[in-house]
């Protein structure tokens, strides 16, 4: 019998299963479709922290996940053998207008006091050859942002979950603590339940095209995440579509999306396309991720809504739901626990 069933073997419910099991507890995730199987299937790889100021307690525990980022992927690499593609290449943003410049300059010292002096937010006229188009002749550079490749990064996770003892598979019983990581139709699932929306999907389409810029930093602009991973591809997305006839389906959007990066970015011109992908995220209600005990069924757990950030908060989610779930520790932020979508 396992001490911990998660059901999901996505980015919030692998991450959830190894930090258990690396405490020595006996794991099993369920997933019909297996591993990586939704959103965290996908090609981008972003994570990237939010703007330095306002500071909250989302914006916070982002920070601490994006900070554990290097040494928990060093960890699951060592333990499984297979290779996430993290790497902490930091982020070019255009600067668009001089409204644009003076914020980017404040920022700057914002980002030394909210980022601990641990990481730099700059900003600078002299980006390289790697860059967005700027109207302003100046870019914002961090280096606290990093990749990693979502597939590689999900069969990472369970090869480190096997090799610690854990199974992974696409039924079986629940035993033990249950920790629901089901994703967009888990939110709607939980919806019906309570009789009120908590959260629901949004729809992404992006593609992956070969470029070899291994070290190079991933871009912001027009609002696209332009990623350049390990293996000589470049991700480039996404869209965001509340509404939706077909979860998996590509269309004319992500076309629009490549015009618009290459608009941004001359460099992409000419590419080949490799893939086009399209996905459902998970977002609750609160916009911030749902940790916490299960609203309904006192003995689970739930960890969801990682929407747009779910790879950047999964080390932080799962040493918070390993605390809960194993030691009964509750240190998830207010606004993160179920009820706040409620």
């Amino acid at each position: 019998m396992a001490d911990v069933t998660v059901m999901g073997a996505g980015a919030f419910g692998l991450s959830v299963a190894w930090a258990c099991a690396a405490r020595g507890a006996k794991v099993r995730v369920i997933d019909p479709g297996g591993v990586g199987a939704g959103a965290s299937g996908g090609i981008v790889g972003a994570l990237a922290p939010h703007v330095p100021e306002n500071w909250n307690n989302k914006k916070a525990f982002q920070f601490d996940s994006l900070v554990m980022a290097e040494d928990f992927w060093a960890r699951v690499e060592a333990a499984g053998g297979v290779s996430a593609g993290y790497g902490r290449t930091g982020r070019l943003q255009p600067v668009m207008d001089a409204r644009g410049l003076d914020m980017a300059r404040a920022r700057t010292d914002t980002a030394a006091t909210l980022w601990q002096g641990r990481f730099s937010w700059t900003v600078t006229d002299d980006p390289g050859d790697w860059a967005p188009r700027s109207p302003t002749g100046h870019w914002i550079r961090d280096d606290l942002s990093a990749r990693m490749h979502p597939r590689r990064a999900c069969a990472a996770l369970a090869a480190a979950i096997r090799a610690r003892g854990g199974e992974i598979v696409a039924d079986g019983a629940a035993d033990g603590a249950v920790v629901w990581a089901t994703g967009w139709r888990g939110l709607l699932e939980l919806s019906g339940d309570m009789g009120r929306p908590v959260g629901n999907g949004v729809k992404g389409q992006a593609a992956l095209l070969h470029l070899d810029r291994p070290t190079a930093p991933q871009l912001f602009a027009d609002g696209l995440h332009i990623v350049p991973h390990a293996n000589g591809t470049v991700a480039v997305g996404s869209t965001s579509e509340r509404e939706f006839d077909d979860p998996d389906t590509v269309d004319g959007q992500i076309d629009a999306v490549l015009a618009r990066a290459v608009e941004a970015v001359p460099a992409l011109r000419g590419a080949p396309v490799l893939e086009r992908w399209a996905g459902v995220r998970p977002r609750a209600k609160s916009r911030a991720p749902m940790l916490g005990r299960h609203p309904l069924r006192g003995a689970e757990f739930i960890a969801n809504g990682g929407f747009k950030v779910g790879f950047g908060m999964a080390p932080k989610v799962g040493e918070v739901m390993a605390d809960l779930v194993l030691e009964g520790r509750d240190a998830v932020p207010e606004g993160f626990r179920p009820e706040a979508s409620l």
